[in-house]
């Protein structure tokens, strides 16, 4: 399908934000799911991929055939009505020997005086020598007093051979957000997470890692860069539990600005003699050689920085 999306319950406001978290300027190709403000407002499938709502109607299960390739899933969710509150969870089974792209994220735009909260869980189960890029997205924006709120969960079985990558976007606007994710990986499955976390102001954001090595030869690599400014807080939490012959990564990597804290608590265990676990965290300023050398380029002390935050974070 093409064009632009026209769909009658979908308001400028949500489009804009459905831009931001999923890139959605027309209908996607393939199969997708858009829920705004608590409701689903487009569903599309196709012939591999299904997508079912649950019976209480708060989250889909979504069935990818084995052998799928090619395909991608949109799983937006945006909120633009102040002091709504809602808890999602959705379920996705990918067959054996399948490789495809699942797009998720979340928007609130939140212009009024009551919070705006969104909670998700997404389960993932990963069938044998499958392939899955899973790219999930935060933005809040809007001028009222209410906060925005996200607090996702995400917990991945991986079976024998299968691969996942993860990319994990905080772009701005979020006042709040407590970010869940837990992994069980059986033999020969590889997992990348790679999350990308930005906050000012008063906000607060905690990320936490579980991974669990089970199967022979399994692998995860956890890689966290994050900037903190103004008077934000930031956790950053990675646990590696390697029980097997295995071998596991994490890194945190931070930028620290104005009056902000952030915290890095790694923990890695072997509860086998051939694990190989590694994890390095490091938190510092920007350097004033950095600020000088673009300043000589002509940009302002502002600019500078900018420009060194947004080149840290991609």
């Amino acid at each position: 399908m093409a064009g632009s999306v026209n769909f009658s319950n979908i308001d400028s406001i949500q489009m804009r934000l459905l831009e931001e978290v999923a890139g959605l300027h027309q209908v996607p190709a393939g199969a997708y799911n858009i829920r705004t403000n608590g409701q689903m407002a487009a569903r599309a499938v196709s012939a591999n991929i299904e997508i079912v709502s649950k019976d209480d109607g708060m989250g889909i299960d979504i069935h990818i055939k084995p052998g799928t390739k090619n395909e991608s899933v949109h799983i937006p969710v945006v909120l633009s009505q102040s002091g709504l509150t809602e808890m999602v969870y959705n379920d996705f089974y990918i067959g054996d020997h399948a490789d495809v792209v699942i797009i998720a994220g979340c928007g609130i735009h939140n212009g009024g005086d009551q919070d705006s909260k969104h909670d998700g869980v997404h389960r993932f189960f990963v069938g044998k020598n499958s392939k899955v890029k899973y790219v999930e997205k935060h933005y809040g924006s809007g001028d009222g007093k209410g906060k925005r709120i996200m607090n996702p969960g995400t917990e991945v079985t991986m079976e024998e051979g299968s691969y996942m990558e993860m990319e994990m976007v905080q772009i701005k606007g979020v006042d709040s957000t407590r970010r869940s994710t837990r992994a069980d990986l059986a033999a020969g499955a590889k997992l990348i997470i790679r999350e990308r976390l930005l906050t000012h102001g008063t906000q607060f954001a905690e990320s936490s890692f579980v991974v669990n090595l089970n199967g022979q030869d399994s692998s995860a690599n956890v890689i966290s860069r994050s900037v903190a400014k103004e008077d934000s807080i930031q956790i950053f939490n990675a646990e590696i539990n390697g029980n097997a012959k295995c071998a596991g990564h994490s890194e945190c990597d931070a930028i620290i600005m104005d009056n902000a804290k952030i915290s890095a608590v790694p923990k890695i265990t072997a509860n086998n003699t051939e694990a190989a676990l590694i994890h390095e965290a490091a938190i510092g300023k920007i350097a004033g050689e950095q600020i000088i050398k673009l300043m000589t380029l002509g940009l302002t002390e502002e600019e500078a920085e900018a420009q060194i935050v947004n080149g840290f974070l991609k």
